[in-house]
Parts: C-alpha cells; sequence; structure tokens
C-alpha cells in the first residue's frame, strides 16, 4: 500500500494521523477474516508500534474489533456502516442494476460496475449468475486498473492531466514490469479509439476475458467504469469484439441516458459508427505522448 507522497505529508492541510487510521482499515480485504499488527504493518508498510496506536485507537472508536484469542483484529460495525452509507448514496449502482441483469442474461458474463482505489478498481455492483465460473468477484473485491478492461477503460475516461498523474504512480508502483503494463494500457487506448471499449483477454488472470467501457456522469462524480466477463473459453476474443463489447457500450450509453436525458442507444447503433465519428477518441498516439506511460 502506498504512503502518502511528500507532496501530501508537506501539505499542512493534510492529517498524516488520519491517513495512517485510513490505511489501516484499507488494509482489509473481502474474505480476510482476521489480521494481527504484524500483517497490517507489512500491508501498509507503516512501522508495527504506529500500527499498534492506530488499532488500539480504531478499536476504541468502534471501527475495528479485537479477538483476544488471536490477537488479531477485524472490521467492526461502524467500518461496514460507512461502507454501506456509500454505497446507498451510489445512484448509479442501484439506476444501473437492472441493465446489469439484462447483459448478465443475454451474454452468460458477469456485469460489474466500479470505481478507483488507488491502484485497483473496486466494485460497487455486481450481476452474476452460476455461468459465470471462474470470475468470483462481489462487492468490495479490487481488480488492477492497468490489467483490467474495467481499469483500461477507466484510465481512458480521465482527462489528460489526472490521466498522466495516474500513469506516473502506475509506474513508479509497478518498476521494473511497468513497462509491459504500459504497452498493454497503450494498446487499449487503440481499441478504445476504435470500438469504444477496452479489452483484457487473459492479461489480468489467465483464463479470464472481459470488455469495459467507462461512465461519465455531468455531476462532477467519477468517472466509473463497468465491464463484463466470463471464462476464456466462453468469452472468445471474436465474440469480445463483435459481441460483448457492443453490447456493453450500448448498456453504458443508455444508462448515461438515463441519467441525463440524453437519447438512448442501440447494438446497432454502436455497431455502424463511421470512422471519422472514432479517430476523435483517445488511443494509442496519445499514450505515447503522456509523461508517465514512457
Amino acid at each position: 500500500m502506498k504512503r502518502p507522497s511528500k507532496k501530501a505529508a508537506t501539505d499542512r492541510n493534510f492529517v498524516v494521523a488520519l491517513s495512517r487510521g485510513l490505511d489501516v482499515l484499507r488494509a482489509f480485504q473481502p474474505h480476510d477474516g482476521l489480521l494481527g499488527n504484524q500483517e497490517i504493518a507489512a500491508r501498509t508498510k507503516l512501522p508495527k508500534p504506529t500500527v499498534s496506536r492506530l488499532t488500539y485507537t480504531l478499536t476504541r472508536l468502534g471501527y475495528l474489533a479485537q479477538v483476544p484469542r488471536f490477537e488479531k483484529y477485524q472490521l467492526a460495525p461502524a467500518a461496514m456502516a460507512l461502507g454501506y452509507a456509500a454505497l446507498a448514496n451510489l445512484g448509479v449502482r442501484h439506476l444501473s442494476e437492472p441493465y446489469r441483469e439484462e447483459v448478465m442474461r443475454e451474454t452468460g458474463g458477469a456485469v460489474a460496475v466500479g470505481g478507483r482505489d488507488r491502484h485497483s478498481m473496486i466494485y460497487f455492483g455486481q450481476s452474476r449468475n452460476g455461468l459465470t465460473l471462474g470470475v468470483q468477484l462481489d462487492v468490495g473485491s479490487r481488480i488492477p486498473i492497468a490489467t483490467t478492461a474495467m481499469g483500461r477503460a477507466y484510465i481512458w475516461a480521465l482527462p489528460d492531466e489526472e490521466r498522466a498523474t495516474l500513469l506516473r504512480e502506475l509506474r513508479e508502483h509497478y518498476g521494473s514490469r511497468w513497462p509491459k503494463l504500459r504497452d498493454g494500457i497503450e494498446r487499449s487506448g487503440e481499441v478504445i479509439a476504435k470500438h469504444g471499449f477496452a479489452i483484457s483477454a487473459g492479461e489480468w488472470q489467465n483464463d479470464v476475458h472481459a470488455v469495459g467501457v467507462a461512465l461519465k456522469l455531468n455531476d462532477g462524480t467519477g468517472p466509473y467504469a463497468f465491464n463484463c466477463g466470463a471464462p476464456a473459453f466462453r468469452f472468445t476474443e471474436e465474440r469480445l469484439i463483435g459481441d460483448i463489447g457492443p453490447r456493453l457500450v450500448a448498456m453504458v450509453r443508455n444508462i448515461e441516458a438515463a441519467l441525463g436525458g440524453a437519447v438512448p442507444h442501440t447494438i446497432k447503433q454502436e455497431t455502424k459508427k463511421k470512422p471519422e465519428e472514432t479517430k476523435k477518441k483517445p488511443g494509442g498516439k496519445v499514450a505515447r505522448e503522456v509523461e508517465g506511460i514512457r
């Protein structure tokens, strides 16, 4: 987990102690169970004595619950209340549910919506059925931005300056692995420019193929991103491009229409875009000009 940057640490309005406390809460992942101070320190890169003080304070405040028998902690109801409050206020999660369910039934894939959490995308809405074996993610699950269809769609929906900042952060985070990841992000920009959706075919997990489409809102929130994924044998690359991708684009455009009053889209409209309509979108050529991607 990344520590606060030097710029943040020297910002007089930035409360480092609060940041570290939130890092401790963020260390708990779905299906983790219990975590001890040593495990939390390893995940947050904070000194163990600091972690001990933070877990004590968070326990006193009701955000963590201690299990004395194992000398470990788990998230307490007060922490969960924050998450549920956030979910309740995400209108796009509730509005998109029938659209997600429809695409899930039509394609047999798992359909999710998520937002950014540092170097990951976190699911806050998920629709799946028994056919989507191998894609066992749920609300609260995190997936990497750099290698997933959802994450790449998000990257290319950002304004230029924000995208450059994120790419520099990813370059620092991944170190020697960055050149390969950078090339994948660059290719995804070209695919989005041509088709309107991002693809991840075995780049995150070998046996999972998915497409991703970003959702931009006019209220200053987001962007968010949707994906539709399934085992690779079910979603071949040919099907991703010719069927799943256009369906997801149409779905997201219809959600945008429901939120902003635009004209609804159909799959037929998405597959008949004129070349001049897609050339204006950001792509790999733009990626090469972004400082953070080199």
